[in-house]
Parts: structure tokens; sequence; C-alpha cells
């Protein structure tokens, strides 16, 4: 493989325009597709299998009268202190917000209070619902400003007024999130090249690639039913791979010029080491992200793929448009005191400070004098950290978790107040009848669930045309996420519905948010340890393949697991318990896709630092260097490169908890805090201890194992023998090779 992207590597040098043409071209070509594409697809939380997902086919099957997919907005009134909702002064107020709303685009129906039983027992709240013809995507802005001034009428009037649902939402902020990473990794990369031009390539490269990656999602939306959230994410894994993935390219690049070779041949020798192991960080992410199939919840394996696609387009750009790019750049890749140390080639004879040790030699050192003591210091640290998770507490996102400034979070906070706790959240038990007479039933299931301890209410079953299947709202005392709640969904599925099923003969499904809840958290759970053994399992073959050992990758996984339990905790810590001010949030239950997301792509991501750091102590163990010493040689090479790709990346991933939607933010904090302790604890310190305990068993593999399993030569032994064989040729050709033109 080296050998191959050692070639690939020197033909994108050459022909350099070409490549960047052809970038370009796909770019636009791909980027006109989703101009004409269809708008992105609503997020749908569907989960195959589960009851609650065959309580919402059936409805969708029995009651085609409904629109699934119709917009429903509600407004809540409270009247002022002391007032009922109903005075006539009131009643008009409501009543001109009603016509106001009627009149509004797309609007099918708007709900009375007065006469629909939606009025608090005290009288002073009351709630109305408004439904829209069409979808998410058929939001306009004059729907929103037609709805705004509706609920302006009523508060201007005097009247407490606030609002949920998709026309209360604002559009969600795309555009600050990605730009604060972008300018901190500006920040971090003229820092570590001292170069302006050498620090715009990487970013350039990187944002040419999450542009195509994002028209492609964005052309394929409607069509494969991609939503919005799904394209965050994949801008989100692509940027941070994007930048590191042409950061490891460049650096090597620049190694390789200092080392005496010509420009196009460190571009050869870059590609062929540095890329050789993009490759395989890459497949870890790719692996981890599109093994998120096996949970089998759509919505999880969409984001994943996409996500997964994001990174090859992002592994490609950095083997083939970043040398053609290093060929355009040319002297510029050194800053201008580097080059004055070689005015005539541009080349200096050393990045190093007059002579000194860099910091990652003396860091390598200081670890490999008390392995022990680093060790042992680092795994407890971690273990403190990761001791919130076993607090954690798993749910969907509501109104509740909604900042308290927020128009839903009033809102659902004044429909507690006047209906209950239970009211933001009903159970919808759907009623089946094989008879075809499922009210025959329908009082006495309702009087049997009505007679629970958690129930304050049932509404009346409400049955489809054929008298075979009915609908029914049960208004649990107790909040949609609380634990009652869950344990009131068990009650009637486990206990409740067999016995009445064998007494009525129908078939009874409890479906809901809170259901729905339930039943998606199983499907985690269930889906945990089928994802780990799948996603490690290949994970560590890979491992092996590029370390020749068992115990490296072994090392790997352990490390893997330390980094995200202590960022799974440092989430609960702050967006659950409240710490920090949850950074705007209130404390709330955890996102349910929340833990399994975040192995996939921290493993992923972590397997990232892994093969870098490793495959460089590993090339220069292979060139005769005994254990300790490549340790200090792979720290010295490459653990500057490698801080600056982990503090890019951090600063891409904390950029997007600037953005209003709580999963995104969430996910931003939660990725940010596992790479800021997977790169600097367990890479840069855990991994310099171990190996420095192990020694040359680091390197241990059975020799039945190593006959077997095929070599890829990531670290370039290979190619230094084709290179080698080829030598006198190669030297002449370097010894006569023209600097590229425009070079300078």
């Amino acid at each position: 493989m080296a050998t191959f992207l050692y070639k690939l590597g020197r033909l994108s040098f050459r022909r350099r325009w070409l490549v960047v043409s052809v970038w370009m071209a796909l770019l636009v070509a791909i980027g006109a597709a989703s101009a004409t594409a269809g708008d992105p697809a609503e997020e749908e939380f569907s989960l195959p299998g589960t009851e609650a997902q065959q309580a919402f086919d059936l409805l969708e099957r029995e009651f085609p009268q409904a629109n699934a997919e119709a917009l429903s907005t509600t407004v809540v009134f409270q009247a002022p202190e002391g007032q009922d909702i109903s005075d006539p002064a009131n009643q008009a107020i409501v009543q001109s917000v009603i016509d106001e709303l009627s009149t509004g685009d797309n609007v099918i129906s708007v709900t009375n209070p007065y006469e629909g039983g939606q009025l608090s027992q005290d009288g002073s709240i009351g709630y109305l619902d408004v439904t829209y013809d069409g979808s998410w995507a058929d939001v306009t802005d004059d729907m929103r400003d037609q709805f705004a001034a509706a609920v302006d009428t009523g508060r201007d009037a005097g009247l407490t007024v606030e609002s949920s649902g998709e026309l209360a939402m604002a559009e969600m902020d795309m555009g600050s999130g990605e730009i604060i990473g972008i300018i901190v990794a500006a920040i971090v990369l003229v820092i570590t090249f001292g170069s302006l031009v050498a620090a715009g390539l990487p970013l350039l490269t990187a944002l040419i690639g999450v542009g195509v990656g994002m028209s492609g999602i964005a052309a394929l939306s409607a069509t494969l039913g991609l939503t919005e959230m799904t394209g965050i994410l994949a801008m989100m894994i692509g940027l941070a791979v994007g930048i590191d993935y042409a950061l490891f390219i460049a650096s090597r690049y620049r190694a390789e010029l200092i080392a005496g070779h010509s420009r196009e041949e460190a571009a050869g020798r870059a590609v062929g080491t540095a890329g050789s192991a993009v490759v395989f960080a890459g497949l870890t992410v790719v692996i981890a992200l599109a093994g998120l199939a096996v949970v089998n919840i759509p919505i999880l394996t969409k984001m994943g793929l996409a996500a997964a696609a994001t990174v090859v387009v992002a592994v490609l750009v950095a083997l083939t448009l970043v040398p053609a790019a290093l060929a355009i750049v040319g002297k510029r890749i050194f800053g201008k005191k580097l080059r004055s140390q070689n005015p005539e080639t541009g080349v200096p004879t050393t990045l190093s400070r007059n002579g000194k040790e860099n910091f990652g030699s003396r860091w390598a050192k200081g670890v490999l004098r008390r392995p022990w003591t680093v060790l042992i210091a680092s795994v407890a640290g971690l273990g403190l950290l990761a001791a919130p998770v076993a607090s954690l507490e798993l749910g969907l996102p509501d109104n509740g978790t909604q900042a308290p400034d927020t128009t839903q979070r009033k809102a659902y906070d004044l429909l507690s107040e006047g209906f209950g706790p239970g009211f933001n959240g009903p159970l919808m038990v759907v009623i089946e009848a094989p008879d075809g007479n499922v009210m025959a039933s329908a009082d006495t299931i309702a009087e049997r669930i009505g007679a629970l301890d958690d129930v304050v209410a049932t509404a009346p079953a409400f049955p489809n045309e054929a008298g075979n299947v009915a609908m029914m709202s049960v208004f649990p005392g107790s909040s949609p996420s609380s634990t009652e709640t869950s344990d009131l969904v068990a009650e009637i599925r486990n206990d409740l519905a067999p016995e009445l099923e064998s007494e009525t003969g129908v078939n009874i499904l409890v479906s809901g948010q809170t259901a729905a809840q339930s039943d998606f958290s199983q499907v985690l759970s269930d889906a945990l340890v089928p994802y780990l053994a799948l996603v490690v399992g290949l994970a560590f073959i890979l491992l092996m393949l590029v370390f020749r050992s068992v115990l490296v990758p072994l090392k790997a996984a352990l490390g893997f697991l330390l980094s995200v339990l202590a960022s799974l905790g440092a989430v609960v810590a702050v967006y659950q318990w409240g710490w920090l001010g949850a950074f705007g949030a209130e404390p709330q239950p955890i996102m349910s896709m929340m833990p399994i997301f975040m192995i996939g792509v921290v493993f992923g991501l972590a397997m990232d630092y892994e093969v870098f750091l490793v495959t460089r102590m590993r090339e220069a163990h292979v060139h005769g260097e005994d254990p300790r010493q490549a340790i200090v040689t792979g720290f010295n090479l490459n653990a500057r490169v490698v801080t600056a790709a982990a503090v890019i990346m951090i600063s891409v991933f904390a950029g997007f908890m600037t953005m209003g939607e709580s999963m995104v933010m969430m996910m931003g904090f939660g990725l940010a805090m596992a790479i800021l302790l997977d790169a600097f604890v367990v890479r840069m310190t855990i991994v310099p201890a171990v190996m420095g305990l192990l020694g040359e068993r680091a390197w241990w593999m059975p020799k039945w194992l190593d006959r077997i399993l095929p070599n890829v030569d990531v670290e370039g032994e290979t190619l230094e023998k084709y290179l080698e064989s080829n030598g006198k040729g190669r030297a002449a050709a370097e010894a006569k090779e023209p600097e590229p033109a425009g070079v300078s």
C-alpha cells in the first residue's frame, strides 16, 4: 500500500492543476445537484420492531383521514392573576387570536378552547391547537411571521401567551459553530507551521472536502430521507478529520523536505507513509460510524453512514488534493524565518530551535522515567471523571428540557400548571378488536387503566371507520421524562394489558412519547454489546495489521474505554446534574442515542491518534531503534502535530456547543471532552507509559498469526526497499529535477 500511495502522491504533485480542477468540478457538480434537490426530511425517530412503532404504524394504516405529517402547534393562554380566561374581555382577546391564526397560510384548522374542553379546572389557563397543511420543510418565513403576529396580538392585549410546536421553533443556527472552530483551527495551524499560507492549506482542502460531502448529503436528502441533523453531525466530523488528515500529510512533507528530498519526492514519501496512516485511521472511523447500522434505528444509521461518507471524502482529499496543493504552495510551506536558513531552496536545515530537544521528546522521556506513577495517576483521574456515569439517565428531548426563557418551555410549564405534568406527554393506548367491535371493550379498558395509581384521567376512545381499532389518550400524573411514567408504561404493558386481552379478546398496544422513549432505550441497550463486538473486533484486526502486534491494539481498545467513560461522566455532570450551568440549558436527561453515538465516533477518532503516534514508534523500531528510544523518536516527530490536530478537533467540536439544538450542543461537548481526554491523557500519557513498561513485548505477535495476516506496511518498509532498488535512477532524477513551474 505504501508504494501505491507513494506513486499516487507523486502523480498528484505533478498533475496538480488537473487534480485541483477535478475536485473543483466535483464540488460544483454536486453543489448544483444539491441546489435542485428537495428539502431535507423531517426528524423521524422510528423504532422498527417495537410496540410503540407497531402502534404508530397501526394508527397510520387505520386512520388514513389523519395527516401524520401535518404540522401542529399549540398556543397557551393564561389570564392575569385573579381573572378567568372565560371572562368576556379575555374571551374576546382569545377569539381575536383565533381569527388571526385562521387566516394564516396553509392553516387547516384552529381549535376553540371554549368548545373542546381545553380550559384548566380553575379557569385561569386554556390552550388551542393550530394544524397546518404540509410538513416541516414547507414552513416559510411568512408563516412564522403570521404566527408570531397572532401571538403578539394576545400578549399586547394583556394575556400571557406562549407557544410550542414547529411554528414556535426558531430556525436552527447553522453558521456560528463551525466558524468558531475554523478560527481556532487557523490560529493553531499558524502557530504549528509558522506560515499563513501553510496554515491555510489544511483548512482550504478540508473545507473543499466538507463542501463535497455536505453537498452530497443535501443532494440525497429528499431521496434517502437525510435530515438537517444528519448534515450537521457529518459536517462536524468531516471538518475535524479533514483538517487533521491534511495536517499530518503536510507535516510529513515538511520533514521529508528537510531530510533532503526534492519536492515531488517529498510529496510521494509523505503520502506513502503518513498517507498510509491516514487511510487506516480513516478506516477505523468509517467502521465505527457505519457500524451504527447494527442498532437498527433508521435515523442513527443515516447519521452514521452520512458521517462515514464524509470521512471517506476527507481521506481522498488528503491523498490527492493535499499533495497537489503542496505543489502549488511551493516554498511557502515554510515561514519566512525558516526559509531564510536556506534562501536558495527555501528549505530549512532543521525545525528545532538552537539544537535543543523539542517538547515531545522531553515529555516522552519524563513519562518513561516514572511509568508506573504516570499510569496509575492517569487511570485514577479518568476513573474519577467516569464516576457520574453510574447515575446516567437517558431520555428524549422535549419542551421541558428547553431553556427557561424560551416560549416552548414557558408553554410546557403553563400546561403542567393548568392540566398536570402528564398532560405534556400523554400515553396513547391503541386497541384492536379482531371481531370488529372495538367499542364494546373500550369502556372496560378505560376504567381499568384509569384506576391505576399514576393515572389522573383518560380521554374517551375514538374508533376508526371500520370500528375495529380505537385510540385512547391516558394522562399520567407525572412528567413524560420521569421514572414514574416509565413505570406506568411497564405496568400497563406487562401486567394490565395481558389481563385485559384475555378478558376482552382485544389487542392492546401502548405508545406515546414515554412509551417510545422506553422502547428506544431498550433497543439501544440490546444493541450495545453486538455493536461494540463488531466495531472493536474489526478495529482490533485492523490495528493488528497496522502494528503487527497483539498488545498494542489491546492497549488502544482499553484506553478508548477509559476515555469514552470519562467523557460520558463529564456529560452527565454538566448536562444532567447541571454543573457549569449546563452552558445555558436546564439539567436534563442525556439524549438516548448519545452514549452509543459517542462510542462510535470517539472510538474512530481515538484510533486516529493511536495510529498516527504509534506508527512513528513502529517505524523507528522497524528501522533498528530499541523500544524505549522508538517511543522518544515517535514523540519527537509526531507529538507536536498530534497536539495541534487534537486542539483543532476539540475546537471544531466545541464550536458546535453554541448552537441552540440540544443534541448538537451535547454532542459537541461530549466529543470535545472525549478528544481532550483521549489525546492528552490516554495517547500522550498512558500510551508511552504502557509502551515503556512493555518494552520489546509491545511488538509481540505469534508467528503463526504473523504468517497469515497480510502485511499492509504502514511504516513504509516495502517502500524503502522499492526506493533502494531504484536508488540510482531516483538519485539521478532528483539531482536533475527542476523546481515545478510556478513554485516560489
